[in-house]
């Protein structure tokens, strides 16, 4: 059963993301979408504060939808950046560079960043959110385990937080978990709420 939000009498959602993370947090959600995936060149400026990249790439990914949206649809897309000492962490390509990024975050924290982005033919808004992840001390055998038996080449940080490395090596959260796992799906619900309310004023 989906929910009867008011603005979707005004809008069809669409997902514009292959992530499975984001697809099953939709779903959670229970509002109705489809799912739309137009990959783009994933570049920001050099000069962009970090905090500010996942919001930018959102609203890159937004943009290349709008030459295929009709009138009535609104996409929502995201990107997600993990930040430690002011670098971004992105997908590890292979089993050295996720070891490497899971050794870089044992025994600190840092800070997930997941930003969206509401795109209609009319108009286009967006917002952050951040959350900031503590991990305990990993072994080189934790690290090796997680790596072989999840593979996680396709995660931004090389972890996600809802798999095994997550429910061994993060000992707090600050902030949203559904951050972490790709889509603040709190601040998303109260946008789209926002969007509602202001249509069927």
């Amino acid at each position: 059963m989906y929910l009867a939000l008011s603005m979707t009498k005004n809008y069809k959602l669409i997902l514009g993301s292959q992530s499975p993370r984001r697809h099953q947090i939709m779903q959670d959600l229970g509002i109705s979408f489809t799912t739309r995936i137009i990959s783009i060149d994933e570049h920001f400026p050099e000069d962009l504060a970090v905090n500010h990249i996942a919001e930018y790439l959102a609203q890159e990914k937004g943009k290349a939808h709008l030459s295929s949206l009709a009138y009535d649809e609104l996409v929502i897309t995201a990107d997600t950046t993990v930040v430690v000492d002011e670098q971004v962490l992105n997908k590890p390509s292979n089993t050295t560079e996720a070891a490497a990024m899971l050794k870089q975050l044992s025994g600190r924290s840092h800070q997930v960043i997941s930003g969206v982005c509401l795109t209609t033919q009319q108009w286009q808004r967006s917002f952050s959110e951040q959350t900031t992840v503590h991990f305990i001390p990993l072994t080189q055998e934790e690290v090796s385990f997680y790596i072989e038996t999840y593979q996680p080449y396709d995660k931004a940080g090389g972890y996600a937080i809802q798999e095994w490395i997550g429910m061994i090596g993060i000992s707090r959260i600050e902030g949203s978990y559904f951050n972490v796992v790709g889509l603040p799906v709190n601040r998303l619900y109260h946008e789209l709420k926002q969007i509602g309310k202001f249509f069927s004023d």
